[in-house]
């Protein structure tokens, strides 16, 4: 899958992946940001899909529902899709065309890329974030996200052959990596180990309750009270992965590593880092 052509003169939509756990009731300061970015799309009034399919809990979609609209939304609704045929459904595809704003649900991303790929949903949701509209998900909805999807994998903090199992993601760009519950579940070895397959793509791994909020020129922007984790492999200066069996530890030198919190930023351009104006040092 590729991202869809943005207009000459026109910017995409801002793409949104949440690491999981985001704070929902007291202070929802990541699902209050996304409202505003589809109220902005919608010229003040947010009108929000949420997709609950990657999700099997018949609470999830009214949840998001209830959430969004106590957060201003003008109309949301949760538009579930539980076959392919369904992502062929005219009704469907034209409620979601509708759409100010776009969210995927957590749950299994596996659902997602086997339901949602090649069919007219994706497609439509990559063209309306070509032409503007906001696009978040959270958890494994932030996972599929981007064109290089991380299926499965191990934990741990050392990158291992075999370990990850990449899929084919929505597409929305293939700038980056995702892997969520960050910090929480150990899981640099397995971004790590998706980038030695992958040097082209930035690794951000997501902790619970964060956000990176990538702007139409790319930049990343932290929301929420964890950190993220930027992994950039660019410029590795040697890798072991194509001369080691699986099972082995790989052998990554020169990779570059960032610590993200809110307020600071990652520009997916220039790969350079920038903290925050609250968050730099005074001399």
């Amino acid at each position: 899958m590729c991202a869809s052509k943005v207009a000459d003169g026109n910017q995409r939509g801002w793409i949104v992946p949440i690491g999981g756990a985001e704070e929902k009731d007291n202070s929802p300061a990541i699902l209050r940001r996304f409202v505003q970015l589809a109220m902005e799309a919608g010229d003040g009034a947010a009108d929000i899909v949420v997709i609950p399919t990657a999700s099997q809990l018949r609470a999830t979609g009214p949840r998001y529902e209830r959430i969004f609209g106590e957060l201003g939304a003008e109309r949301v609704t949760a538009v579930d899709f539980d076959t392919r045929r369904d992502c062929e459904e005219p009704g469907r595809i034209d409620r979601l065309k509708q759409a100010t704003g776009i969210f995927f649900t957590g749950g299994n991303q596996l659902r997602l890329s086997t339901l949602l790929g090649g069919t007219s949903v994706a497609k439509a949701v990559r063209a309306l974030n070509a032409d503007g509209v906001p696009v978040a998900g959270t958890s494994a909805g932030a996972a599929f996200i981007s064109e290089h999807m991380i299926a499965f994998g191990d934990e741990g903090s050392t990158p291992i052959a075999g370990s990850v199992r990449l899929a084919a993601g929505l597409g929305l760009t293939n700038r980056f990596i995702i892997d969520q519950h960050f910090r929480q579940r150990d899981r640099l070895g397995r971004l790590l180990t998706a980038l030695a397959y992958n040097p082209f793509a930035v690794g951000i791994g997501l902790d619970e309750d964060t956000a990176a909020f990538i702007a139409p020129d790319n930049t990343v922007h932290v929301e929420g009270s964890g950190g993220i984790t930027v992994v950039d492999a660019a410029e590795v200066q040697f890798s072991s992965m194509d001369s080691i069996n699986e099972g082995q530890a790989v052998c990554l030198l020169g990779v570059k590593l960032h610590i993200l919190t809110q307020g600071a930023t990652f520009n997916l351009h220039s790969r350079q880092a920038a903290a925050g104006p609250l968050l730099q040092v005074k001399t």
